[in-house]
């Protein structure tokens, strides 16, 4: 028996719902039970029309998943460097719900992974600077500071008093970057050469670096394409850009605070002591 569409059956529940014409021609008890029957028959029809619907839907999931699972198993194959299916949800981009193998910052993880790398932390503990060993300066010299910056960035005193000041103003990581910049520039082992630009990049140009220093796009594409093959002199033009930043913007902060004047003040009492 074909199934009535929907218009049909909102056609014959709207007709049944009134007392029918038929009713007038049987008895009581019969003309009660020909409505019931009708309004069984309908229900009936419409269950067996919904689990239809669903085993459909069903069968039709079913069938687009053994089509995606061959599809799958060819580009794990094809491409043995790429994580698998199993694996792709630990290396997937918060932002991206599907996963999928185009997004930009999974082939990002995906270079990194794939390249090769040593144990550094004893490099990265041992030969990047991280404070160094002054003694201390002379009236002379702090007073020297105050006609240019580079005289303050001369001398480990003066690069250690400033360093003390841009941390009181969140900014430390650029005269720690500068320091990184002129210890690579120190060095001729094209492998430690190598490790030291990774720890550097990784540590003060990545945007993914809490310690990221402010440079424009142009320097930062130049750094990307050289890191392929990074020289002693890779980040020069970054140095360059992060030393005017500090002297046009934090050096003139550093001569009227309060820790430069407190320091000329102790070395004359001292030398009127003296």
């Amino acid at each position: 028996m074909p199934t009535p569409s929907q218009d049909n059956q909102k056609c014959l529940q709207k007709h049944f719902s009134r007392p029918s014409m038929w009713k007038q021609f049987l008895p009581p008890p019969r003309a009660e039970g020909y409505n019931a029957n009708i309004h069984q028959t309908m229900e009936n029809e419409g269950s067996t029309k919904a689990v239809r619907d669903v085993k459909l839907m069903r069968s039709e999931q079913s069938e687009m998943r053994k089509r995606q699972m061959p599809a799958a198993q060819e580009t794990t194959g094809s491409t043995p460097g790429q994580p698998g299916g199993g694996d792709r949800g630990s290396n997937a981009c918060c932002f991206c719900w599907c996963c999928c193998c185009s997004c930009s910052c999974l082939t990002v993880r995906n270079q990194e992974e794939q390249r090769p790398r040593r144990p550094s932390h004893e490099l990265r503990r041992e030969d990047l600077p991280t404070c160094e060993e002054s003694p201390s300066p002379t009236l002379e010299e702090v007073n020297a500071w105050a006609q240019s910056f580079d005289k303050v960035m001369l001398t480990p005193a003066g690069r250690n008093a400033f360093r003390e000041f841009l941390r009181t103003e969140f900014s430390e990581e650029n005269m720690l970057f500068w320091m990184a910049c002129e210890e690579l520039k120190k060095e001729a082992n094209k492998t430690i050469i190598e490790e030291k630009a990774r720890i550097i990049y990784e540590d003060y140009i990545s945007i993914l670096s809490p310690k990221e220093v402010s440079l424009d796009s142009r320097v930062r594409e130049v750094i990307n394409r050289n890191m392929v093959e990074p020289s002693q002199h890779i980040f020069d033009d970054a140095q360059l850009q992060i030393y005017t930043l500090m002297h046009r913007d934090s050096y003139p902060r550093f001569m009227n605070s309060a820790l430069y004047k407190d320091l000329l003040q102790s070395l004359a009492e001292k030398s009127v002591e003296a």
